[in-house]
């Protein structure tokens, strides 16, 4: 397997390729191999699960000082999770380079989401042995950390109740949301929202649904109103 066109795409040159092959291979393919020393990536997978939550933990502590413990805990959940590892994997088409037995390559083992989200933790796993932590840091920032900012997982976060607590700590007055446009066929409909603090615009949110959109919508403005 020719790892180069992976290692160009993601911006990093490993040291120990050796490292990133073993991160790849699915452990149905060393059992098909057992003659030869290959190593699955399931100790991998354990060591990046660890190093992605760190990694996410200590950019959610920066970039959102005002949220709480649980709140913060939450959020990480939404970020940490299969669904998202999963997207993840599939956005850096990591499903293509993976190592699978006859078996499991035969019955879809390549578009699979617990495989996929398995890859991605072996990666990061990989990837901090390879070059530690702050290249991880630098992997992140250009395909995680830019998700969070745009809002992908304000689903984990209920931004609306955070903004109505900062208006009533703050004396601001009602906080009102309106769904300003709707456009898009209807298998793929997006909504616009605005919300309104004293009657006055305070932030707008687009989503795939009312509630996704209001509650980008109050994402805007908590940012808004924090910066003040």
């Amino acid at each position: 397997m020719e790892f180069s066109s992976l290692q160009e795409h993601v911006g990093v040159v490993f040291r120990d390729e050796k490292l990133l092959k073993q991160a790849f291979t699915h452990s149905s393919y060393v059992n098909e191999h057992r003659k030869k020393d290959y190593q699955d990536n399931e100790r991998l997978e354990f060591l990046g699960d660890a190093v992605l939550e760190l990694g996410v933990s200590q950019y959610l502590y920066k970039e959102y000082p005002n949220m709480k413990e649980g709140e913060l805990t939450k959020f990480r959940a939404s970020i940490v999770c299969e669904p998202s590892l999963v997207n993840f994997a599939r956005k850096l088409e990591f499903g293509n380079f993976i190592l699978l037995g006859k078996g499991e390559e035969m019955t879809g083992g390549r578009t699979r989401p617990a495989l996929l989200a398995d890859v991605f933790e072996s990666f990061v796993g990989a990837l901090y042995l390879d070059q530690g932590y702050d290249v991880v840091l630098q992997f992140l920032e250009r395909f995680v950390f830019p998700e969070i900012s745009t809002g992908a997982f304000s689903h984990g976060m209920d931004y609306k109740s955070q903004l109505q607590e900062a208006v009533q700590r703050n004396k601001n007055g009602n906080v009102e949301y309106m769904i300003i446009e709707e456009r898009g066929p209807a298998h793929s409909r997006e909504f616009v929202s605005q919300v309104l603090i004293r009657g006055q615009v305070s932030g707008e949110g687009i989503g795939r649904t009312k509630k996704e959109a209001e509650q980008r919508a109050a994402k805007t403005a908590l940012d808004t109103l924090l910066q003040k």
